[in-house]
């Protein structure tokens, strides 16, 4: 399983994944969930998968090999479509079209081809956008009454963000809401895990201005865990 969320906020975009993928407890391995498409000054999209691996890595490849096919067009690239309407009904259908050609053989094993993603990102002269994908292709975009959306295990991590985050929370403050949600899903789900990929993009910069993978040794996020969890035996001591 795994765990991303997303936050679309007046001040931009954060976005943090974790990488953990297992197929039971003697098989766990560490794929990347995250995924990032820039052109500076003309566009950023930023995608997050959760589910059956095959069926998401297949409808990765394709996007990104639409993208360089000498016949890309608006219609089958997504870094040529108009908006980022149009990239997440491109994604959309392309995760429904490998989903059902994946189902029937998943079925006779008993497996889930099932499969969903985030995908957000801003184009030139249009705004912020972030949506979250369905296996059948649908999909819900983020507002600002529900600034954030989430895929995966996101249970755990769901009461900060329900708590802490509004459409104009400052980046920084996201930044940190994020990492605690995912510290909170890290703690309570063991088929989550480190490393973690993290994203921040600023409004209208077109660009991202910080991508990072947190390493399970990170200093700076376990003294985050630390104090996280020491302010919240804090907070029950004082409740009477």
């Amino acid at each position: 399983m795994t765990y991303c969320v997303g936050l679309l906020l007046n001040a931009g975009l954060v976005m943090l994944s974790d990488t953990r993928t297992n197929a039971g407890l003697d098989n766990i391995s560490t794929y990347r969930k995250m995924f990032t498409f820039e052109e500076p000054g003309e566009r950023v999209i930023v995608m997050m998968t959760a589910g059956n691996l095959s069926v998401t890595q297949t409808t990765l490849a394709r996007l990104t090999e639409a993208i360089s096919a000498p016949e890309a067009s608006a219609s089958t690239s997504i870094m040529q479509a108009e908006n980022m309407l149009d990239v997440a009904t491109m994604v959309g259908d392309m995760l429904s079209h490998v989903t059902a050609e994946t189902k029937a053989r998943m079925d006779r094993m008993n497996q889930s081809a099932g499969a969903s993603m985030i995908v957000a990102g801003q184009r030139k002269g249009g705004r912020m956008r972030l949506f979250l994908i369905y296996p059948e292709g649908n999909f819900i975009e983020a507002t600002e009454d529900t600034p954030y959306l989430q895929i995966g295990e996101h249970k755990y991590g769901k009461p900060i963000l329900d708590r802490v985050i509004e459409a104009d929370t400052p980046l920084d403050e996201a930044r940190k809401a994020v990492l605690l949600s995912m510290d909170s899903t890290l703690r309570s789900n063991l088929s989550v895990g480190m490393p973690l990929d993290l994203v921040i993009i600023e409004k209208d910069a077109l660009c991202i201005a910080e991508k990072r993978r947190i390493e399970p040794n990170d200093e700076d996020f376990a003294a985050m865990s630390a104090a996280w969890s020491q302010a919240l035996k804090d907070a029950f001591v004082q409740i009477s």
